[in-house]
C-alpha cells in the first residue's frame, strides 16, 4: 500500500510551489483535491504552450488530482466545503498572509473544527517579519538571500538561473517534507499543526559554504570567485571547439591528476596553486582545441568527473535515466494526447502503483461528486 493512502489533501494553491508539493503527496498515495476559482481556475491552466484543454505546465504539475470549482468569497459556496474540511488531513495554501483568515479558512478556524488538521502555508517571506506582505517571484527570493551574487556572470550581461530554485527547493520540497513529518508526529500526539513555509528562508541551506566561509573565516565570496562557482580550474564550464560545453569537476587530487593526464596539460601547469589563472587559461585553451565529440569519448574512458553538458532533449533520451524508469509514467489529456509524466523525488518504494497513465483534472470536474448538486 502507498504510504499516504487514505490521506485527504485539500489544495488551495496555484502555479508551482503548492501544486508540485501536492503532486509529490499524490504520487505517495494521497487523495488531492484542488480548490479552484470557477471559470478560470488555477492560473497555470492558461499558460502556453497549450496541451489539450489546458497548458502543458498544468498537466505536468496536477496529474492524478481532483478539481472542485468554488467561489471562496461567497459564504454559501464556501460552506459547501465544510464536510471536506471536517475530515481533511492536510490543507495547503499559497495566498499572502491573512487572506485565508479573512475567508474564514485560516488555521485557527479550521483547527477548532478539525484538531487533527495539518495546515501548510507557503509564502515568499513567511508569515512574520517586515517583508511578509511583499510581492515577489523566484528571482527576488534568491536575490534577497544572496544566492544571485555568487554566480551571475558578467554584470553587463548577467545570467538568470535556469531553474526556479526558491519555488521548488524552497517551497515545494520543504512543504512536502514538513507535511510528511507532521503526519508522522500526529500518530503520537493525535493533533495537527501549522506549517509556515517561507521560500526565501529555505534557500539559505544552499549557501552553507558561502555562509561558513564568510562567518567562519572572514572570506566572503564574490561573483564566480570560489570553488563551486567557477573560481578555479577544477570546477568550471569550458567551451569545446564546436561551441558545446565541457562540465569539468575534477576537484579531488586523484581526479585532477587523471584529468590533467587525459587532456595533456603540461607538467608545469598541473600545480594549480602556483598560478591559478595561468593553469585555468591553459586548460581552457586545450579543451577549446578539440570538439565535444572528442572530449566525450576521452572522458568516457577516464575516471575524472568530466562530461559534456547535455541539452534537455538529450537528457530525456539518456539511457541512464531511461534505465532508472524516471519517465515510465504518462499523462493523458482529452482526445488521446499522451506524454511522459514529470518525475518526482520519491523512492520507488514510496510511490503509489497508479495506472500507467493519469490525467490532470478538468476544471470543476469533481465538484458534484464530492459536494453534491451541480
Amino acid at each position: 500500500m502507498a504510504p499516504l493512502a487514505g490521506t485527504l489533501v485539500l489544495d488551495f494553491s496555484t502555479l508551482l510551489p503548492g501544486p508540485m508539493a501536492t503532486l509529490i503527496l499524490a504520487e505517495a498515495g494521497a487523495e488531492v483535491i484542488k480548490i479552484e476559482r470557477p471559470g478560470r481556475g488555477d492560473e497555470m491552466r492558461s499558460y502556453v504552450p497549450r496541451w489539450g484543454t489546458d497548458s502543458v505546465n498544468f498537466a505536468m504539475l496536477n496529474r492524478g488530482k481532483r478539481s472542485i470549482a468554488l467561489d471562496l468569497k461567497d459564504p454559501a459556496q464556501r460552506a459547501r466545503l465544510d464536510p471536506l474540511l471536517d475530515r481533511a488531513d492536510v490543507v495547503i495554501e499559497q495566498f499572502r498572509p491573512g487572506v485565508m483568515d479573512r475567508l474564514g479558512l485560516g488555521y485557527k478556524a479550521l483547527s477548532r473544527r478539525n484538531p487533527r488538521l495539518i495546515y501548510c502555508a507557503i509564502t515568499g517571506y513567511g508569515q512574520t517579519g517586515p517583508k511578509r506582505d511583499v510581492a515577489g517571484h523566484d528571482l527576488n527570493y534568491i536575490g534577497d538571500v544572496g544566492m544571485l551574487s555568487l554566480s551571475h556572470g558578467d554584470p553587463e550581461h548577467p545570467v538568470v538561473p535556469p531553474a526556479l530554485i526558491a519555488d521548488i527547493a524552497g517551497g515545494a520540497y520543504p512543504a512536502a517534507m514538513n507535511i510528511m513529518l507532521a503526519l508522522l508526529a500526529r500518530h503520537t500526539t493525535g493533533r495537527g499543526c501549522y506549517l509556515d513555509v517561507s521560500m526565501a528562508d529555505n534557500v539559505f541551506p544552499f549557501l552553507y559554504w558561502a555562509i561558513g566561509n564568510g562567518r567562519g573565516a572572514g572570506q566572503w565570496p564574490g561573483n564566480g570567485t570560489d570553488l563551486v562557482t567557477g573560481g578555479t580550474a577544477r570546477y568550471r564550464l569550458y567551451p569545446a571547439a564546436d561551441g558545446r560545453l565541457v562540465a569539468a569537476a575534477p576537484i579531488e587530487d586523484k581526479f585532477w591528476e587523471a584529468f590533467c593526464a587525459a587532456i595533456g596539460l603540461p607538467e608545469e601547469w598541473r600545480d594549480d596553486s602556483r598560478d591559478p589563472a595561468g593553469t585555468l587559461a591553459r586548460v581552457a585553451a586545450i579543451l577549446k582545441s578539440k570538439s565535444s565529440k572528442y572530449w566525450r569519448a576521452m572522458f568516457k574512458a577516464v575516471d575524472c568527473c568530466c562530461s559534456i553538458v547535455a541539452t534537455v532533449q538529450e537528457a530525456l533520451a539518456d539511457p541512464q535515466f531511461q534505465a532508472r524508469g524516471l519517465f515510465a509514467r504518462d499523462i493523458v489529456a482529452p482526445g488521446g494526447l499522451r506524454l511522459p509524466a514529470l518525475p518526482v523525488p520519491l523512492a520507488p518504494a514510496m510511490r503509489t502503483a497508479e495506472p500507467a497513465a493519469a490525467p490532470a483534472p478538468l476544471l470543476g470536474a469533481d465538484t458534484a461528486p464530492y459536494l453534491g448538486g451541480t
